[in-house]
């Protein structure tokens, strides 16, 4: 039964099922929320639980993110997969095909390298196994969870595929990004959703490639020594972290490409959280709207002095 007018439009993604492929930490919490938020059913995986810790041994799992979700005005379900793992990625669709029968948007957030790559390493002295993992827990598990997930995508018109990568492609393309594993890894993301754009857009659904700026992670806030609640107190040390945003921006950001039907005008094209701010009208969650990829290129690129006027 459709709700009221109302109810529509406080929850646009009311009745929606969506999977969020490594939503422990970061932007992939920050998506699973704000989805949850726009009234979607909201399937979240990773190797962290409550039971077990991946190799990160940090505190987040994936149980805690689909508490979130729920608190947040959705329904949150978590389902522990490694994504390298083909027999658990199958599992995990079919399981949400029995339960949903459908699947609607589907967010390939599977990352886990930021204790894998080594910062300006030349690929003859990067470690080599190290360099090979990212590679797989970045790309691999991309492909993975893509090749069994989408038949139940397209089993419905409109379905939405975003694959989160660090980079547009106009800035990827011409700045080498810290390594060489972490550069292909990312630049190989944004080419994924090149790829599937024309092996969905024939077939009714739509594929993005999306970046947040600068992102406050817990790992992040972590490295800097704060909290959200005072995470300015970090600008003392990295004056241009005063552009960075919150998981949640780039969350609002899923959920707007989510609920706007015209969609497809985006299909196979490299997204930024800033940039579709500016398209859609949110914010992030103090009400600011940072376009950090445009302050990097203009500011911070440039040597320029930090400030954020006219970039938030």
């Amino acid at each position: 039964m459709a709700g009221s007018p109302e109810e529509s439009l406080e929850k646009p993604l009311a009745g929606r099922v969506a999977l969020v492929a490594g939503a422990t930490r970061g932007a992939g919490r920050g998506i699973a929320v704000e989805l949850g938020a726009a009234g979607a059913t909201v399937y979240v995986t990773g190797r962290s639980t409550r039971a077990r810790r991946s190799e990160y041994d940090r505190p987040e799992t994936i149980e805690d993110t689909a508490d979130l979700v729920t608190e947040a005005g959705g329904r949150g379900i978590a389902v522990p997969t490694d994504h390298l793992d083909p027999a658990q990625v199958a599992a995990l669709v079919d399981r949400v095909a029995r339960e949903q029968d459908r699947l609607d948007i589907l967010v390939n957030d599977i990352w886990g390298g930021e204790n894998l790559f080594e910062w300006e390493n030349p690929v003859w002295e990067h470690d080599l196994d190290k360099g090979l993992r990212l590679l797989r827990l970045a790309v691999e598990t991309h492909a993975v969870t893509s090749h069994h997930a989408l038949p139940l995508l397209l089993r419905r018109p409109g379905g939405l595929v975003v694959e989160v990568t660090d980079g547009t492609d106009d800035y990827n393309r011409d700045h080498y990004r810290v390594s060489f594993f972490y550069d292909l890894a990312k630049t190989s993301v944004l080419r994924m959703a090149f790829a599937l754009g024309h092996e969905l857009g024939p077939r009714g659904a739509t594929a993005v490639a999306l970046t947040p700026g600068w992102l406050r992670s817990e790992i992040m806030l972590d490295h800097f020594g704060v909290r959200e609640e005072n995470w300015r107190d970090a600008l003392d040390r990295v004056p241009h972290f005063a552009i960075s945003e919150t998981p949640r921006y780039v969350g609002r950001a899923v959920t707007a490409l989510a609920a706007d039907p015209d969609v497809a005008r985006f299909n196979g094209r490299s997204l930024s959280s800033g940039g579709l701010a500016q398209e859609y009208g949110f914010t992030d969650l103090d009400g600011s709207r940072p376009d950090a990829w445009r302050y990097v290129v203009e500011v911070q690129d440039a040597d320029k002095p930090a400030d954020v006027t006219g970039y938030r």
